[in-house]
């Protein structure tokens, strides 16, 4: 039983490491001493592709040490900007990285641009935010007559992680 109450303790304490730091409370749990152990699993990170998906999906990409999961949310065909909802989540790596010096959105009419702004807190191991780009290439729509859209993050703790959508009419 005492190793038990050792495990106890150490996931305790993961998880208060993975706290805010914002006044957030911890939830806990009371186990009582006549309780048997709770199986465990090894989580690991395996890499994922992202596949291609419709324009309001969110997708994930485990590649390395950092989950990045991200959600389309303005493709307006012509509007100025064209943004996405990001998540970073991590347990080893320190978050305090620029994303739009890393991020690319290509068509597969072979447009380009690079990202505007990464609007998101600096550092810790929990970081959401958005991810802007312009939504015009040299006064042409970036979506203009494009089926497909591809999200492209370098050096993010892996060389490359692509997230493509498929664009609807």
């Amino acid at each position: 039983m005492r190793l038990s109450k050792v495990g106890l303790v150490t996931l305790t304490l993961a998880l208060a490491s993975c706290a805010s730091g914002k006044g957030t409370a911890i939830p806990t749990a009371v186990v009582p001493l006549t309780a048997t152990a709770l199986p465990t699993r090894l989580l690991t990170a395996t890499p994922v592709t992202a596949s291609e998906s419709n324009t309001t999906s969110t997708q994930t990409d485990n590649q390395g040490a950092i989950a990045v999961e991200v959600t389309p949310v303005d493709l307006a065909a012509s509007g100025e900007t064209l943004w996405f909802e990001v998540s970073l989540n991590t347990h080893s790596v320190e978050l305090s990285m620029d994303l739009a010096a890393a991020a690319t959105l290509t068509t597969d009419t072979g447009r380009s641009v690079a990202a505007l702004e990464w609007n998101a807190p600096k550092g810790g191991h929990h970081v959401s935010g958005q991810l802007t780009f312009p939504g015009q290439v040299n006064g042409t729509p970036l979506l203009e007559g494009a089926s497909r859209l591809t999200l492209i993050l370098t050096g993010i703790d892996s060389p490359e992680r692509r997230f493509t959508w498929a664009l609807t009419s």
